[in-house]
């Protein structure tokens, strides 16, 4: 455990209302603004443009890699290509911790990947149980293991009491993308 002013915790950010992601980047936006580096390691996501990204990539410190299909995982479940993309990203994640790539490191959607059956919780724990001192480590995503939780120090649930999307209001370019 990580002394009480170092960089080493783990976080959570789940649950099912908006703003996952943005939280996420949040934390890296103010890292980075503290000189920290940023690893942003997107599962799920590919060739995606959405606001966040847009800003990452103009801000230095803050590098974004993405392993995902493009495709939406439905009823019929995930290829065999979207779980090699997932595997890629975790082999990713091991040598950007074997290299001491970075101070902060965000695995975005890797709680959906694993709740699709993408990843194991024991493949994505062993990466993490790896990682030197002093890396900070935020995991975010619906449907959070309960084995993520139990090993985060931060947990935050998002929630949703609302939202335009029930009543058919499609995503909006610089809001909720």
């Amino acid at each position: 455990m990580a002394a009480s002013n170092e960089l080493g915790r783990v976080h959570v950010i789940t649950g099912p209302g908006k703003g996952k992601t943005t939280a996420a980047f949040g934390l890296a936006l103010r890292a980075a603004g503290h000189g920290l580096r940023v690893c942003i390691v997107q599962f799920m996501k590919s060739d995606e443009v959405t606001g966040e990204l847009l800003a990452a990539r103009k801000l230095p410190g803050i590098e974004v890699s993405q392993f995902g299909t493009g495709r939406f995982i439905g009823p019929g479940g995930p290829t065999e290509e979207d779980r090699a993309r997932a595997r890629d990203g975790l082999v990713f994640v091991e040598g950007v911790l074997k290299a001491r790539g970075c101070d902060l490191l965000v695995l975005d959607e890797v709680n959906t990947a694993v709740h699709f059956g993408l990843l194991t919780t024991d493949q994505v724990l062993a990466v993490l149980g790896s990682r030197g001192e002093g890396v900070e480590v935020v995991l975010t995503g619906r449907d959070a293991p309960a084995e993520f939780v139990r090993h985060a120090d931060y947990v935050s649930d998002v929630g949703s009491v609302k939202h335009p999307y029930e009543k058919g209001t499609k995503a909006r370019k610089g809001i909720e993308w």
